[in-house]
């Protein structure tokens, strides 16, 4: 399939319909040229309402770690954005959003990375997204599988996820932002300017 069948397809998708409190919105920032693909959890709230990826503060911080502002991150097709799920799961009362249901991954992961065959490196935001990619590769824990950042790579990439909620763990472990973010900033400017 074309990758423009394939985003219409996912746009067109309700198959969480019966299981969200409201109306599926999926949403998907690809394009042929993507060569950075950014593969979170799943939209929040904001991102339901805008139907843009990382339209929140946990966006800044990504925009930050990655060296580019909004303009560039929206306005580039090198970059693209794909969670493990693209619609809104919902708020867990408890706090947090739902995880992405993985019936989303399992129809659509497969045919939408097939469409992309320029993606170089693939930013895995959060656990659900480096389990998914990595299978056993994986180590025990998010930490522990960003903490090898480099045994994953050119390929891949292991990232926290830069929401908010995320602070504590960034300020337990400075080295994610003393060498991680040096390597993402360059290769984000080398694959922009090639």
């Amino acid at each position: 399939m074309s990758l423009d069948a394939i985003l219409s397809d996912i746009a067109a998708c309700r198959a969480c319909a019966g299981e969200l409190a409201h109306t599926p919105r999926p949403v998907v920032m690809v394009a042929p040229e993507t060569r950075l693909l950014i593969c979170g959890q799943a939209p929040g709230q904001r991102v339901h309402e805008s139907g843009l990826p990382f339209t929140d503060p946990s966006g800044d911080r990504l925009r930050s770690w990655m060296g580019v502002d909004a303009e560039t991150f929206y306005g580039r097709p090198e970059i693209g954005v794909a969670a493990m799920a693209f619609c809104y799961p919902g708020t867990n009362p408890k706090g947090g959003d739902y995880p992405p249901p993985p019936r989303c991954a399992a129809l659509w992961r497969q045919p939408l990375l097939a469409a992309l065959p320029g993606v170089e490196l693939t930013l895995l935001v959060g656990g659900y997204a480096q389990a998914w990619a990595l299978g056993d590769r994986a180590k025990a824990n998010m930490t522990e599988t960003v903490r090898a950042w480099r045994d994953y790579l050119p390929r891949y990439l292991p990232m926290p996820h830069p929401s908010w909620r995320n602070t504590g763990w960034l300020k337990r472990n400075p080295w994610f932002e003393a060498e991680v973010t040096p390597y993402l900033r360059q290769t984000v400017k080398t694959i922009l300017s090639s």
